[in-house]
Formats: C-alpha cells, structure tokens, sequence
C-alpha cells in the first residue's frame, strides 16, 4: 500500500522551510468572539509592524526560496490595516502567494473583496461557527455577523476567488456540525476546516472536549470528506484516523465496532443521512497534510514575535532583529518541536507519532509543556490491530503524496492563530 491516498508529506524538508507562514497584522476587531486567541480589541496596537516592516516580513518569507511558503495575513481584523491591498500586491510581486483571512465584519464589502482580490490574493478563508444565525452570532458575540459571512461568502466565490470556511468545533455546536457541511456543500467551497479548540486566550473559559467525543468527531470529518473537501486545524490525530479507517476500508471491517466509536459519531451521522446528498459524493477524499507547529508551519505576532503557532505563545525570536528563515530553522523550540524524540508520554510512545505527533499547542494550554501527550487523544500505543498494514503506510515505507504551497491553497493549514478556528494542516 502507498501513502499517496493517506498522508500528504511537504515536498521540502520541513526543517529549512515552513509550508505555511500566519502574520498576525492586527489585535484590532470589532467582535468579541468567546474563543479569541488574540484577546482582540477595538483599536489598533502602535507596536504593530509597520508597512515598511511588514514589507520587510514578506522579503523574509520569500527568501526560504521559490516556491515561496504561502503567506496567510490574519488578525484581529486585517481589513482594520488600510495597506493591506498594498501589503498583498507586494507579495505578489516578490513570488509570496498571499491569502487573507478576515472577520465578518461590516468591513467584509463587496468593494474591499473586489480589491483584495485585484491585488492578487490567493484565497480566503471565512468562519462559520454555527448553521443558524442563533449559534454563529452567539458564539461570534455580535448579531448579524452570520449574514455577513454568508454574502461575504457567496460575493468571493462570484468574483472566482477560492474560499475556505473554518469552523470550531466547541460544545455549542458539536450537534450542529452536520447542517454546516451542508451549508458548505450548498454554497461551496475550497476547503472545509473543523479546528478543534485550544485553551489559550478566551477560549480558556469554555469547556474542553473528552477523548472520547473528539475520536467520534474525527471520523465524522472523515466521513464528510466524501461530501465536501475537509481537513482538520490541531487536531493532528485526524491523521491517524485516516490511516486507521483507509485500513479498515481494505479490510471490510466496521470502523464503529474496530474504533469503538461512540453514540455522538451514531448521532452525526444520522443527522447527515437525514439531510441527503449535497451536491453528490467526492471520488477522492483530500488526504491531510503532515504539518505540525514549528514542522511546516510558523507564525509571527503584530509586533513581530516569532511562535511555533498562534496557539503556542512561545517566543523564538523577532523579525525585526533575527531573519525569519534563521529562526525557524536555528531557534531550540522550532528544532526541538521537529525531534519526535522529545514527545512525552504516550505521543513518544506511540506507532503514528512521525505522522501525527499530537497538538503542541494543546499539550502547552493544558499543562504547560509543549512536549507532553495530546490531552484530547484517547488512543492506546499499539492497540490498533493491523500493525503490519499500518507499517506500509507510514513514512519511508513507499511513495508518498508530496506538496508544496504553490498545489493549493491551504488557507490555514493548521493554526492561523486569528482565533480558534480553521491552519496549520
């Protein structure tokens, strides 16, 4: 067996050059998002890196080499940044692809869509955190932000832009995350993302998820990918969940029994049979992409502080006075989170671990330790039966799917570090 219809591997070493770069270009926002990673407020911070700065960010980014990684400007708000547009065009300029992820915000026009898009932006990805005006808007913390997001939504994909739609996966939703994919099927789109919360920020205040409910939701998503494109943000155990149930499928076997899936993933399930066929099925599933914080994946502050993700507010460095490309490829944190030797407690112990290798940033928000096992994996090391099968599908054991950012936007491929949402494969 290959792993070509299993795991995505970066065609580039992952220890010189990130997949993906996330620039945080403003705190500014005028939500108040019960999840926020960045704690955003209404004004903008004088600290932010200017356009000169930021100028100087996309020359660091394009200097890992061509193709260059994908350049994600993210908030806040970036709509709150009056260079944006120039910021965009610049990086286009210089080889970036640049894509945008705003907030639904009254800023989210269809002039301002139209003007990112004329300067050359590759993407954007929009949030959805509810299929119903009730659920998004409360979650979002503002009324009418649903609405905007739908014809925000529908303007980018009228004007050919490429859309990806990010959704936390919370308990207000957690029932609800069928009736999104449909609304994602119906309205289309790029690429489906369910982020998996962190607690960091204001999202410390909402409850986490058991094991057990994330394992039942992962191969909901699964399951999904045959309707819609999808993928997961820090949840890196999707990984292994596509190994396991490409396994099964060869097997026959009954993914509910072998898993020991529970009455949520029955309860998803029925739900999405209930709503029927969206748009028919997907041949192919999008198999997920081997990224990890600090391992593909990078993110820089307002103020230029260099972390291994949004969600892991560890500081490696600063832009403003140590290269990007030194940074991440030097830094004791970015080259520590790469060594899977480092990994403690059950993710060093464990069969998926080169593929999978758990949520940094969770085992950090949770403990403290970026090192520690993934607190929302309830999988035992070597319980899974097909040992021999799973050898062959793991890394070095054939050909591998290779990509480089320039095969698709991932607008987030695991964890754009905006808010809890869509990134960082």
């Amino acid at each position: 067996m290959s792993t070509a219809r299993a795991i995505r591997h970066q065609r580039h070493d992952a220890a010189q050059r990130p997949f993906i770069v996330i620039w945080e270009s403003t705190r500014a926002c005028p939500l108040a998002c019960r999840h926020c990673r960045a704690e955003a407020v209404p004004e903008r911070d004088p600290r932010e890196l200017d356009t000169s700065a930021a100028r100087e960010l996309l020359r660091q980014v394009a200097a890992f080499g061509r193709p260059a990684p994908l350049f994600v400007i993210t908030g806040g708000d970036p709509f709150q940044r009056p260079d944006l547009t120039d910021l965009i065009a610049h990086g286009r300029s210089i080889g970036v692809r640049v894509a945008v992820s705003p907030s639904g915000t009254p800023t989210l026009t269809e002039e301002r869509l139209r003007e990112v898009h004329a300067a050359g932006a590759a993407g954007i990805s929009l949030s959805l955190d509810g299929s119903t005006p009730a659920l998004h808007d409360d979650f979002r913390g503002v009324p009418g932000v649903y609405d905007l997001t739908l014809d925000a939504w529908d303007t980018a994909r009228a004007l050919g832009m490429k859309v990806q739609i990010n959704t936390t996966v919370a308990r207000h939703n957690l029932r609800d995350l069928p009736d999104i994919v449909r609304l994602v099927a119906d309205h289309g789109a790029m690429l489906w993302s369910a982020f998996f919360l962190v607690p960091t920020g204001r999202g410390r205040s909402l409850g986490p998820l058991t094991a057990g409910e994330v394992e039942d939701v992962l191969n909901f998503v699964y399951d999904m990918g045959r309707t819609v494109p999808a993928k997961t943000t820090e949840a890196h155990h999707f990984r292994r969940v596509a190994l396991q149930r490409q396994i099964l499928a060869r097997t026959g076997e009954d993914p509910v029994a072998a898993l020991g899936l529970g009455s949520l993933y029955r309860e998803l399930s029925e739900r999405a049979e209930e709503l029927g066929p969206a748009g028919g099925e997907r041949r192919v599933r999008r198999p997920p992409l081997d990224v990890n914080a600090g391992r593909g994946f990078v993110f820089v502050s307002h103020t230029g502080s260099v972390h291994p993700s949004g969600f892991l507010p560890m500081d490696a460095g600063n832009v403003r006075r140590t290269p990007l490309t030194e940074i991440y490829r030097t830094s004791e944190l970015f080259t520590g989170l790469r060594d899977p030797g480092r990994l403690g407690g059950r993710c060093g112990r464990c069969e998926f671990g080169r593929v999978c290798g758990g949520s940094r940033s969770r085992a950090y928000g949770t403990t403290g330790d970026p090192y520690a096992e993934e607190p929302w994996c309830g999988y035992v090391p070597g319980s899974f039966p097909h040992q021999r099968e799973l050898a062959a599908l793991l890394p070095g054991a054939g050909a591998e799917d290779d990509v480089d950012a320039a095969d698709g936007v991932d607008v987030a491929d695991t964890a754009s570090g905006k808010e809890q949402r869509v990134e960082h494969p």
